[in-house]
């Protein structure tokens, strides 16, 4: 397949599936999250593919949201517009990276913020480089009720959770790890060989057990009410895109929130 917006690379029964816009800081634009989407499904569907890991080229992994080009071409759209777009490109595909039946390994470098944050948190593991940082800063920057996939509390906790949206700061990757929400942190320069040797590690398990298990480890959340908790947040967050402050932020122009994060 030829892509534009990612990147595909196999190594054996491992692909990595990589953000490919880096002189954008790897922004999720419609295109890449479409492209994104694709390459994932058809991973899962190749049989040769036991692993998938998720990253970024460059020096990011990426900086969320593409509100440049929101701005631009989504700027007029109405609330059901809107809704449609966002169930589709940020809630849909992100569950399907986490219901996806192989383990999915997020490959985290610089910036994690917004909408990247969503997806690497969507993956079974996450490894991080020492430059790696963490962040959500749309109620600061967008006036906005978080992003569309509130992952935090259940990966962060609470308290954690708490202080980072509130405050529209950063976890470092030390704090990160600290917190639970990342496995393992290593030098930048081992960062691509430490997730290529656990994605291999992993792929060396029968598939069928993999499947199940994930299966069983993802129903475990339900049973505390995760699937009905981050839908609930998704329509929440959808109104808070008629509040005046968001009204505020897109009249003065999205693009803006990029230099406040």
């Amino acid at each position: 397949m030829n892509f534009r917006s990612i990147a595909v690379e196999c190594f054996g029964p491992v692909q990595r599936i990589s953000h490919n816009r880096p002189e954008f800081r790897n922004a999720e634009s419609r295109e890449l999250l479409d492209e994104l989407d694709q390459a994932i499904t058809t991973a899962v569907e190749d049989d040769a593919v036991r692993v998938i890991v998720l990253a970024g080229k460059g020096d990011h992994f990426s900086a969320g949201h593409d509100l440049k080009e929101a701005q631009r071409e989504r700027s007029g759209f109405s609330v059901e517009q809107r809704w449609m777009y966002e169930e589709r490109r940020y809630f849909d595909y992100c569950l399907r990276i986490l219901n996806a039946p192989k383990p999915i390994i997020a490959q985290v470098q610089g910036a994690c913020i917004a909408g990247g944050l969503m997806v690497a948190n969507m993956c079974d593991i996450i490894i991080a480089s020492e430059d790696a940082f963490f962040a959500d800063p749309v109620v600061h920057t967008l006036g906005a009720a978080a992003v569309e996939v509130l992952i935090h509390p259940w990966v962060l906790g609470q308290r954690k959770a708490r202080e980072l949206l509130y405050t529209g700061g950063r976890l470092s990757a030390a704090e990160a790890e600290k917190l639970g929400m990342i496995n393992r942190v290593v030098p930048r320069e081992e960062l691509e060989a430490t997730t290529l040797a656990m994605a291999e590690k992993i792929a060396e398990a029968p598939p069928f057990a993999l499947r199940i298990l994930k299966r069983s480890l993802n129903r475990t959340l339900d049973a505390q009410g995760f699937s009905v908790a981050l839908a609930a947040h998704f329509d929440t967050h959808q109104l808070s895109h008629q509040s005046e402050a968001f009204q505020s932020a897109r009249s003065v122009g999205l693009d803006g929130a990029i230099k406040k994060s």
